[in-house]
């Protein structure tokens, strides 16, 4: 094979020694899909000459143009997703249309100097999680060609997978974007609903789709999620970002306790989970078992409960009219669908809303999970003998996602017989960039030697940064234990550490406060470090929290013991007439304790 490593992040340093141009890099991806053995791979391309002029046209630009984030980069579609310049099909060629503009997602890479390679394969109307429900054929595992690739997302994995193009767009709704990921050695990130638009996307659920990315390492998936988020006007349920902190140096993480563990028989996956587990451990988390039953049970309802009925909605008149290119396992899932009521999508919707308050209530003890991105996989003759349950067993750890109003990154977790698997990491809405940062990280712990796909080429080191947000020290009724400590916990903010201030600080006992507060002030002399703890916010929210500071109480800044300035509470000179001074107890807890 050729030496050109198509990473973004190295294909970028290539760019910028001058050691590539972006025409040589077509030529070889054109080469490389020639050669490939997989045709089922992709549906249509792009005529090499197209590519090869999209490639000459940018090259010939202002010299600043290659400052362009995604300058010369080869990437490719999912065919459920419009690209101007060739049909979009769904994976079924009598529904075929040609759209008049890009999705808004593909304008964005394009504008950011990425170059379409083509159009790939999927499970036909994005209905499945195997790769095999296609007309097109089905891609296969890039490992073992006798096993399944995943889906829906089947052609975008592999094209990365084999080296193909830098990295693909997805869509998930049931996993689409993760379980491909886990089978091909990939990073499979699927963002926030509404963080990329979907507007022209064929849907599946409208209401819960998402364009996902695959690429080789997380770093690069945080490069192409800068250029794909952003607010659309046009798409009714994008979404305005926001950065929500995931964790501090120190953070818990759920894990399947021992009742909740199934993999279905595969000892391999499941010895690969437990030393995920363990890495996590070791980058700073703590394992927190936690019952799934309310995640299986909101799992459940995407297939069987009222949701099919938006797949029908979605395509369900073609299936019923269309020609005998619809796959019948697609069309007996979408067509189930029509038979479901009014009635019965609002008692969806109570079941769901039951779940997902237990679940919230999980979140408070938790900063994410740790999941099996899927238990086991499975051969395409076995999928054959029984296309409907076992793929229901490969949705087991990713079907509540997008219900709960979830982000996700699944990541590699090694091979067992020379088969690849994964885990994924979830955690609240818009906790992406945390979810990536961290992802890369336990990526990275599998050892030295990485691959990025199934190329030769060695994983790119390239850093995803950490997110932490803004972060406030509180020092009385907003400590963790306390009455207002909600304030901070409704805003999604994270506890990032227990310390104390820097010993020239004092303490006071407000009077007729409610409920009771202190006010830390800074001495020159007769100060003491004072307890405290570390939160910390996205920027929006503790903007919001602070509007809700009453005086004489405000935020400003605080040192802490080890030398560091954050913001925190302090208090004007004005709120210690008539207060306490409890400096000598340390702490706002050790007073109260005193007190009782």
């Amino acid at each position: 094979m050729d030496e050109v490593d198509l990473q973004i992040d190295a294909l970028r340093e290539a760019y910028a020694q001058r050691a590539l141009d972006p025409e040589r890099v077509i030529e070889t991806v054109y080469d490389r899909i020639e050669a490939c053995a997989d045709k089922a791979v992709w549906i249509s391309l792009v005529p090499r000459a197209d590519a090869l002029a999209a490639a000459v046209a940018l090259k010939d630009r202002d010299g600043s143009d290659r400052t362009l984030p995604l300058y010369g980069i080869p990437f490719a579609v999912k065919d459920n997703i419009d690209c101007k310049d060739l049909p979009t099909t769904a994976g079924c060629p009598s529904y075929a249309y040609s759209p008049a503009q890009d999705a808004t997602v593909v304008a964005r890479l394009r504008a950011a100097g990425a170059i379409l390679i083509g159009k790939t394969n999927l499970d036909q109307f994005a209905t499945g999680l195997v790769g095999t429900r296609s007309p097109y054929g089905a891609p296969r595992s890039v490992f073992n060609e006798d096993y399944i690739s995943g889906g829906s997302s089947s052609g975008s994995a592999v094209a990365v997978a084999r080296g193909l193009v830098s990295f693909a767009l997805g869509t998930d709704t049931a996993g689409s974007g993760r379980v491909p990921a886990a089978f091909n050695n990939l990073v499979g990130y699927k963002p926030t609903l509404g963080l990329g638009s979907t507007r022209g996307v064929v849907p599946a659920c409208r209401t819960l789709d998402c364009v996902s990315v695959f690429t080789a390492s997380c770093g690069d998936a945080a490069i192409v999620k800068g250029v794909i988020e952003g607010f659309d006007a046009g798409d009714p349920f994008s979404r305005r970002s926001v950065v929500r902190p995931l964790a501090g140096k120190t953070f818990q993480f759920g894990v399947l306790d021992d009742q909740s563990r199934d993999f279905k028989g595969d000892a391999g996956v499941a010895a690969l989970y437990d030393q995920a587990v363990e890495n996590m451990r070791e980058l700073g988390g703590t394992p927190v078992p936690i019952d799934y039953t309310p995640f299986r049970k909101a799992a459940e309802l995407l297939y069987a409960g009222p949701w099919v009925a938006e797949r029908y909605a979605a395509v369900g008149t073609h299936i019923e009219t269309g020609g005998d290119d619809i796959d019948p396992t697609v069309a007996g899932i979408v067509l189930g669908g029509k038979v479901a009521s009014a009635s019965d999508a609002f008692r969806g919707q109570y079941r769901l809303a039951d779940y997902r308050r237990v679940i919230d209530e999980i979140w408070r003890r938790i900063d994410l999970l740790l999941l099996p991105t899927t238990p086991t996989t499975y051969r395409i003759d076995e999928i054959a003998t029984d296309p409907v349950g076992l793929n229901a067993n490969l949705g087991l750890y990713t079907n509540f996602v997008n219900l709960t109003d979830c982000a996700a990154v699944a990541v590699p977790a090694g091979f067992r017989e020379g088969l690849p698997a994964g885990v994924t990491l979830i955690g609240p809405a818009f906790t992406d960039d945390g979810l990536l940062w961290l992802g890369d990280r336990l990526h990275k712990t599998i050892g030295e030697g990485l691959k990025a796909g199934a190329t030769d080429h060695l994983l790119s080191s390239y850093p995803v940064e950490s997110v932490q947000g803004v972060e406030l020290a509180v020092v009385g009724a907003h400590l963790s234990d306390q009455p207002l400590n909600g304030q901070l916990t409704d805003r999604g903010a994270k506890l990032v550490q227990s310390t104390q201030t820097a010993a020239t600080y004092g303490l006071f006992a407000l009077a007729d406060t409610a409920p009771p507060k202190p006010g830390l002030v800074r001495r020159v002399e007769g100060g003491g470090p004072i307890d405290v703890e570390v939160w910390s916010l996205s920027e929006e929210a503790f903007g919001s929290f602070t509007a809700e500071v009453p005086a004489p109480l405000a935020i400003g800044n605080v040192e802490l013991s080890d030398g560091r300035w954050v913001k925190g509470f302090v208090c004007e000179p004005v709120g210690l007439e008539g207060a306490r001074d409890i400096t000598a107890f340390g702490g706002w807890r050790a007073y109260l304790t005193a007190c009782a």
